[in-house]
């Protein structure tokens, strides 16, 4: 085979039987620094890590971001678990069925409004469908009901999940308002407004209402929804308690100490009607207040305190509940079967004459559960295979997790030695799910106590042989600043400029996940330091080590933030030029990235997104990057390949094509890249084995074919 034909196959994607193998071969041999790439970690960082990980998600809103502080809930679809005032769990696999009367009268007799309500309430008479989003316990399908029975006032039908919203036409058929709770709408099929337009033009000819409740973390694209925002906890247990007590019972109640306190905090709308119940009780004489501190955070820190230190609590059930915080809201089997492992490490710190006994068939899951206090119900989760069922458990009270954690490290250090080779085993696990929880427990512990997690933990992955480890101290430093750990900061930034390449490859890419974060100061360490670095690639036109390092930290901040960031490196591109190098390879790379639903190219889709905006800036910043691309000897070889891989897709898909007739005239306007593009798409138009008809019609449209 020539090295012309040879050239032209791998352009168009053809590779020689001989050549193939041996790329096989380099990729089963090459590490798995190489294998998963800085967005694609990003990515399973955001899927699996805790909720706060989401103001690393450029489209996260920030209430979302402030939902759970440490639930990690990551992939998992599950749902609202408790009504608006108590009331049994709601689960995914609930019925089509009429909603009982009695329990909206019920309901009715007790529900406060609130300014997202009637914002929902009004939407929903205008617009015959209202998407509510709230996180869980916080009444959201109570909220829906009331909603469903301001309007109608008729009846209301719960309707079975759906495959699709198209599916979900079906349903419509035969009540006064639909309710359909805990829609999943994952990243990968979002909401998008052609399906809304269906919907309301259904319930328009049927007269009907339908109510959805969604995670904060649905995709909803551009779909306009409520987020859902109970009422102030005071109102809340003021309609409890008055139609019981009478206002003037009421005003008495509100001067009690322990009243004070609990008014004071955040509480979910199941454990504010416990806590009036209890109130109730209280004002009957049936009970004092000393009941009334089951729901004071003294009474959360005495509640882990007392499962720690009870003598006759097994050791085997404190491993339990220490697994179950760092796999809180994560299925149920992986916290049970990492507890074990904990246990036979804590065994060892207790009596290493002893060997650790594992029932195999031992306490049933619901009996295991009600100990921890915690319960469990039927969800899905996001896995690299597709969605899966999984059972989900939780504790029932959301700040029990952290508590937990900081317990253990913090008042038991004799723990730590079992704790530390436990969360280093998490690390090496080959879950992606479980090696993120390993990093958020241990940002956790960082939140209790740095220098210790630092010493035991961080350091000692940042300072490993192996990349993987890099990653995963990365991870917690990333997730332990979210937790406002404010140390975190000058650390990377001591790290990013330090002799140690691991500890430097660490800091660069928390950095870059910290992007959409603090991006000034991201973006301005990065730029800083590359204008220290040497040239980042070696006699052999390859990027180098460090080149890869701070191209793939660019790489996150670019794709992450977006037009600033574009902005401030195309205007680099000219004069700076280790910067430029370093900016290149970068976009080379995110240029390499696709997004959901259907892996559509992300830069292409962003050019062709920033053409139907107007937003004619980023379009020239993009095309600008693509002729740098193709001007450096380094890269354009690559950019060629990426651009015959938009090609080919464009045969199938007019969107793809679209763009690609928009950005080819405005990269090949001067020589040489005319020629070299245009010698691409005639090697794909005349392939013997695919001829490309897309690359045939965008001949057309160079500035010179």
């Amino acid at each position: 085979m020539s090295q012309e034909t040879a050239a032209a196959s791998a352009l168009v994607g053809e590779q020689p039987p001989q050549e193939a193998e041996q790329k096989q071969e380099e990729q089963e041999e090459a590490p798995e620094r190489q294998r998963q790439e800085a967005w694609a970690a990003r990515k399973a960082l955001i899927q699996h890590g805790p909720s706060v990980v989401m103001s690393l998600d450029r489209t996260a809103s920030a209430t979302q971001v402030a939902r759970d502080q440490f639930g990690v809930s990551g992939g998992t679809v599950h749902g609202d678990v408790n009504n608006y005032y108590g009331g049994p769990a709601e689960h995914p696999e609930h019925l089509s069925g009429v909603v009982r009367p009695e329990e909206i009268t019920k309901l009715a007799d007790v529900f406060r409004g609130c300014p997202s309500f009637e914002e929902a309430l009004a939407r929903l008479r205008a617009d015959k469908v209202v998407i509510l989003s709230g996180g869980r316990d916080t009444g959201r399908r109570s909220a829906a009901l009331m909603l469903l029975h301001r309007v109608s006032g008729g009846t209301v039908r719960s309707l079975i999940q759906p495959r699709s919203l198209s599916a979900l036409l079906d349903q419509l058929d035969r009540a006064d308002g639909y309710l359909l709770v805990n829609f999943a709408v994952g990243r990968s099929k979002p909401l998008r407004e052609p399906h809304m337009l269906g919907l309301r033009e259904r319930l328009e000819r049927s007269g009907g209402h339908l109510v959805i409740t969604v995670e904060p973390s649905a995709a909803l694209d551009d779909i306009p929804f409520v987020r859902w925002e109970p009422p102030r906890t005071e109102e809340m247990l003021q309609a409890h308690l008055t139609p019981h007590v009478g206002d003037a019972g009421w005003q008495e109640l509100c001067g009690l100490g322990r009243v004070k306190e609990f008014l004071a905090g955040q509480h979910q709308p199941a454990a504010i009607e416990e806590f009036a119940q209890r109130l109730i009780a209280v004002r009957r004489g049936e009970a004092d207040e000393q009941t009334l501190a089951a729901y004071s955070e003294q009474a959360i820190e005495a509640q882990v305190s007392r499962w720690l230190t009870d003598e006759q609590r097994q050791l085997l059930d404190k491993a339990f509940l220490i697994s179950l915080a760092v796999f809180d809201k994560a299925p149920y089997a992986v916290a049970a079967e990492l507890g074990d492992v904990l246990y036979t490490r804590l065994q060892q710190t207790a009596d290493p004459r002893e060997r650790p006994v594992i029932p195999v068939f031992g306490v049933s899951r619901e009996d295991r559960l009600a100990l921890a206090h915690a319960h469990g119900y039927h969800g899905t989760e996001v896995t690299e295979w597709g969605v899966v069922s999984q059972f989900i458990a939780e504790f029932r009270e959301e700040r029990m997790a952290g508590t937990l954690l900081e317990a253990v490290w913090n008042l038991h250090p004799s723990a730590r030695p079992a704790l530390v080779e436990w969360i280093s085993r998490l690390a090496d696990d080959g879950r992606p799910l479980v090696r993120t929880r390993a990093a958020a427990a241990t940002a956790r512990l960082a939140a209790a106590d740095f220098s210790s997690a630092m010493a035991h933990l961080i350091e000692p992955w940042a300072d490993d042989q192996v990349p993987d480890s890099w990653l995963t101290a990365a991870n917690a430093l990333t997730l332990a600043h979210l937790l406002e750990v404010r140390t975190v900061l000058p650390l990377l930034r001591a790290w990013c400029t330090g002799e140690v390449e691991s500890r430097r490859w660490t800091a660069i890419r928390a950095y870059g996940l910290l992007g959409p974060v603090v991006p000034e100061e991201t973006l301005n360490v990065l730029l800083d330091t590359v204008r220290q670095q040497p040239d980042p690639v070696d006699e052999k036109d390859e990027l180098t080590e460090a080149g890869h390092q701070f191209a793939d930290a660019l790489e996150l901040l670019l794709l992450a933030v977006r037009e600033p960031v574009l902005s401030v490196l195309s205007e680099r591109l000219g004069h700076e030029r280790t910067v430029r190098s370093y900016a290149v390879h970068a976009f080379l790379h995110a240029c390499e990235q696709t997004e959901e639903p259907d892996d559509r190219p992300l830069v292409l889709h962003w050019y062709a997104q920033a053409l139907a905006t107007d937003d004619l800036a980023t379009a020239r910043h993009l095309a600008a990057f693509w002729k740098a691309m193709l001007a450096d000897r380094t890269c354009s070889g690559h950019a060629l390949k990426t651009l015959a891989g938009w090609v080919r897709r464009a045969d199938g898909e007019p969107e793809t094509e679209s763009a690609l007739a928009s950005l080819l005239p405005a990269i090949t306007a001067e020589p040489p890249n005319d020629r070299r593009v245009g010698h691409l798409l005639r090697t794909l138009r005349d392939s013997r084995v695919s001829p490309s008809t897309a690359a045939a019609r965008l001949l057309d449209h160079l500035s010179h074919p």
